[in-house]
């Protein structure tokens, strides 16, 4: 190595590159590149805060700028000539500063025979790598636009159980109409568009198989768990989502589309749960408050997030989504968007299926005491005519609020709290919520001030066992009736609990397999145990009925 270190090359060949050595498999190209058609050529050696007078290669790296000057250093200024690169990269530093050479010298010459075997390797590969960029930028598919997939298989079945004073036992009923075994898909492709690099044109094509010949999100045998894909129809093939989220200035997001959800980008300043990983009862995906994070306002809308510099972490967020004419899961909503008649549809009519969210967040980086990330968010949700995103079949609360409602306010209070490092202690999700539902029909049967109430904990463990898997149990109440409103109305008798168990394997980067079971009980609530059906939600008739159901499920999901 003395003539490397006598020749003009030698400091260059030691400190340009990367910072340790690299085979030839290894080169990177692309960061050579960089290097040779960098902007950040020195034009005096003094411009390095690194180098001194007294170093051996002082003289041999100013002749280098001076004379060729094929020399760059880093970004912060320095030229770091200690460290180590393999002859490869020395190669691509001579290749670059052959280019601006314009009397080859005998010591020069020598070098590039001393090199010539890496110069031919790193021309091939240069020329190799430029080929195939020629072809992925004639037969891409845009330029703007990337492609992302998930697809996902669930297996799964239900068992119900208990007993009943009633003639006809719901239970009975439940076990022969959703008590099959079943195997339903959900496909997403999800056309990400930037024209800036910070806005974003989402288009989601979206299609399935898990809703029921009869419109119930209930009857192909997975309860509580279809609301959560939201298809159009089974098995066909439409636009789920058509949205573009933009910034404007530092502080500000701006969300809208024709089909946007309450909690899409630019509408929501944070989704106050960092749970699950993986969904399996849908209840569980609404931060404990489905009547305000009311995911059935799906269709057109605006919104925007406010994040004030001033105080970091803090979100303030508005937005309004007038939903299509059905909601998916099996609720109806009389509302349209697109609809002209401003009796069923339209946007800010009284016709329309809608509801609007205001939210108010912090996320901090590290709890007071115990440490950890952690979120707090407060929300707030005016809806009309829109139907609950999850209730039991037949319970109270889904007799008491039909599939639409005239109006209700609901109220909520989630957040969760992850530790600093992945281990024994789970992070923690949690959510309240309350609402107040009016029916006016003006009649003995009307509904005004029905209250129903949610709330749910869920904890999760990363690298469970093993590192990329997780584990997960939730438990909570679905919306039940807290207080009638019915007139003359009983004390309601529809408390239902959830629980879920479940465990992802990370099979790869793009493949997950999650077992799962879960648990709920009084699956019909105050309905299965009246022996009047006028009577729902107004206690147990005097009948005496448990309706409870275990079930399980695999679910594979597939991202590319």
């Amino acid at each position: 190595m003395k003539l490397f270190q006598k020749l003009l090359l030698a400091p260059a060949a030691l400190g340009l590159m990367a910072p340790v050595a690299a085979s030839a498999a290894d080169l990177n190209v692309a960061g050579i590149r960089q290097y040779t058609t960098s902007e950040e050529q020195v034009t005096s050696i003094t411009q390095f805060s690194d180098v001194k007078p007294t170093d051996w290669a002082y003289q041999a790296l100013s002749n280098l700028i001076e004379r060729y000057g094929c020399v760059a250093g880093y970004p912060n200024g320095t030229y770091k000539g200690g460290q180590a690169m393999s002859r490869y990269e020395a190669a691509a530093l001579l290749n670059a500063c052959l280019d601006r050479v314009t009397e080859v010298t005998d010591e020069v010459k020598r070098l590039v025979k001393e090199f010539e075997k890496e110069l031919a390797v790193l021309k091939g590969r240069v020329d190799s790598l430029e080929a195939k960029v020629g072809e992925l930028e004639a037969t891409q598919f845009s330029t703007t636009t990337k492609l992302k997939g998930i697809a996902t298989f669930v297996l799964g079945a239900n068992n119900f159980f208990g007993s009943s004073s009633l003639v006809s036992n719901p239970t009975t009923g439940n076990q022969a109409s959703y008590g099959a075994t079943t195997f339903n898909y959900d496909v997403r492709l999800n056309f990400d568009t930037s024209f800036t690099g910070k806005d974003l044109l989402r288009t989601t094509l979206r299609s399935g198989n898990f809703l029921a010949p009869n419109g119930s999100a209930y009857g192909n045998g997975l309860s509580f768990l279809e609301a959560g894909f939201e298809e159009l129809d089974d098995n066909v093939v439409g636009v789920n989502r058509l949205f573009y989220s933009f910034p404007m200035g530092s502080e500000l997001t701006f969300g809208a589309g024709a089909l946007i959800r309450v909690d899409d980008p630019g509408m929501l300043g944070i989704w106050p749960s960092a749970y699950p990983a993986d969904t399996v009862l849908d209840f569980f995906t609404y931060a404990g408050a489905p009547g305000t994070y009311n995911l059935l306002a799906l269709g057109g809308g605006a919104g925007f997030v406010y994040s004030p510099k001033g105080i970091k972490g803090l979100t303030f967020s508005q937005n309004y989504v007038s939903a299509e004419g059905s909601a998916y899961g099996g609720t109806p909503a009389i509302g349209n968007a697109g609809s002209g008649n401003p009796g069923n549809g339209g946007v800010f009519t009284t016709g329309a299926g809608s509801a609007a969210v205001t939210q108010l967040a912090y996320t901090g980086e590290k709890a007071p005491l115990i440490g950890g990330s952690y979120a707090l968010a407060f929300a707030y949700t005016y809806s009309q005519n829109l139907g609950l995103p999850i209730a039991t079949p037949g319970a109270s609360a889904a007799s008491e609020i039909p599939d639409t409602y005239s109006s209700a306010n609901n109220l909520a209070l989630s957040g969760y709290w992850k530790p600093e490092k992945t281990g024994f202690v789970p992070s923690i999700s949690w959510g309240i919520g309350s609402g107040s539902y009016n029916m006016n029909l003006g009649s003995p049967g009307q509904t005004k001030g029905t209250v129903i109430s949610t709330w749910y904990t869920g904890l999760q463990w990363d690298d469970a066992f093993i590192k990329g898997n997780a584990l997960g149990m939730g438990v909570g109440q679905a919306p039940y009736v807290a207080k009638s409103g019915q007139p003359g109305g009983g004390t309601p008798n529809d408390s239902n609990y959830m629980w879920e168990w479940w465990y992802k394997f990370q099979v790869t980067d793009n493949i997950s397999i999650t077992p799962a079971i879960y648990y709920i009980s009084n699956y019909d609530g105050a309905a299965g145990s009246s022996a009047n059906g006028a009577s729902y939600g107004l206690g147990s008739g005097g009948a005496t009925t448990t309706s409870n159901l275990f079930g399980g499920l695999l679910k594979t999901t597939f991202k590319f």
